[in-house]
């Protein structure tokens, strides 16, 4: 396959590639100019809801854009896209499973889900079926004792982690593992003007009462101002019912134009090492995680549409995916890249498997199941408790 021998060259810095590029420009599906909801943030200046914004380089223009999707979030996309392509078994790859349950409802938890990955608390906090805490397990133990000079236990268990970046942030230890992202995405919005919305509650019945008295059994008018011992006083809007006026607030933006820009390192994947794994072993490791970043992306932001949060739903308007070259005579250097769809990506991935297990990768066929320990088993049970009426300010 054309690509991948493209590929290995370059995670093994030999060839001017030096990354992939993708570059996307999106409309609102209310078409040019529609107003779109970026995530609300609480904001310094303020301390108040608002968005965030930055000045950018736009063409060579500097402009004002607002973010619309941060590293973070367009990472996570990409990991939940594989995990759900793992649950329909297009494919698999190796992650940790912490499953439970909680008020007779299953919980389950994925290294791909988890906010710090493999290294999340709740696999800190979690147990193999014997009841053997997971940092003293094997696996566990040599998730812990890694380090960049070895990274083979991840790329055995849990290679997504090198590909997004990982921070062993929760366990205390003066050298920590810490890989940064090789793939790295983001989404703006370009000369985002703020909207203006009211915000508030109609009661179709318009029940009466403004205060009430709360308690464990539920609610009631308050029928003095001053409520008895244990019983605590609220607005009957706060409980869902009653009207809240309306007021105004923040209410999205208009923006001329949508940009996503997405990148995949070879330089960060031919800093990966895997202790004394030979060359060929170590190329195709690399050659693989890059695979899973380009099959991410594409799961993720291949389709028309692209839903990022209620009130911001996209439809593409162009995309390029290109490799960046060393550069000539002062001039930037790019050529398309070979393939671009869900399909091609999954061949390059299997292509990429099929290569590392032959240099000796070793592969599982299923997630490390875990459970979690009484003290976070606990947390997560009430966690689905119902224990009273819960309040809103208004919706």
């Amino acid at each position: 396959m054309k690509l991948y021998d493209t590929l290995l060259a370059a995670v093994s810095a030999r060839s001017n590639d030096g990354a992939i590029r993708i570059r996307a420009v999106y409309e609102p599906t209310g078409g040019p100019g529609a107003r779109i909801f970026p995530p609300t943030v609480k904001t310094k200046a303020t301390d108040a809801a608002g968005y965030l914004t930055e000045p950018r380089y736009v063409d060579g223009e500097a402009v004002t854009v607002v973010l619309l999707d941060q590293r973070q979030s367009q990472a996570n996309r990409c990991e939940q896209a594989l995990l759900d392509a793992v649950r329909r078994q297009d494919l698999f790859i190796p992650h940790l499973e912490l499953t439970t349950e909680a008020e007779g409802m299953p919980v389950r938890i994925t290294s791909l889900e988890a906010p710090h990955r493999s290294r999340d608390a709740y696999f800190r906090d979690a147990q193999d079926p014997d009841g053997t805490a997971f940092d003293q397990t094997e696996p566990g133990t040599a998730l812990r004792q890694a380090s960049s000079a070895d990274l083979g236990v991840y790329l055995r268990l849990v290679p997504s982690d090198l590909v997004y970046g990982v921070w062993d942030s929760h366990r205390k230890r003066r050298i920590q593992v810490k890989v940064p992202r090789a793939y790295t995405s983001e989404m703006y919005g370009v000369a985002p003007l703020a909207g203006v919305r009211a915000a508030g509650r109609m009661d179709r019945l318009n029940l009466a009462g403004d205060k009430v008295a709360v308690t464990k059994a539920g609610w009631s008018p308050l029928e003095r101002a001053k409520p008895a011992k244990g019983v605590v006083k609220a607005k009957m809007s706060e409980l869902g019912h009653g009207m809240i006026p309306p007021s105004e607030e923040i209410g999205g933006v208009s923006v001329k134009t949508v940009h996503r820009q997405a990148t995949v390192s070879m330089a960060q994947l031919a800093s990966l090492r895997f202790g004394g794994a030979s060359e060929e072993f170590t190329a195709a490791s690399r050659a693989l995680l890059a695979a899973i970043a380009l099959l991410g992306d594409r799961l993720a932001f291949a389709s028309p549409s692209l839903h990022l949060r209620s009130g911001c739903d996209l439809v593409v308007v162009s995309e390029q995916l290109e490799w960046v070259q060393r550069g000539q005579d002062g001039r930037p250097v790019t050529r398309p890249l070979e393939a671009v769809t869900i399909s091609d990506m999954l061949a390059l991935f299997e292509t990429a498997l099929e290569r590392a297990l032959k240099e000796g990768l070793e592969w599982p066929a299923a997630p490390l199941g875990l459970r979690p320990n009484a003290s976070l088993q606990q947390a997560i049970a009430r966690s689905y408790e119902t224990v009273g009426i819960g309040t809103v300010e208004d919706e």
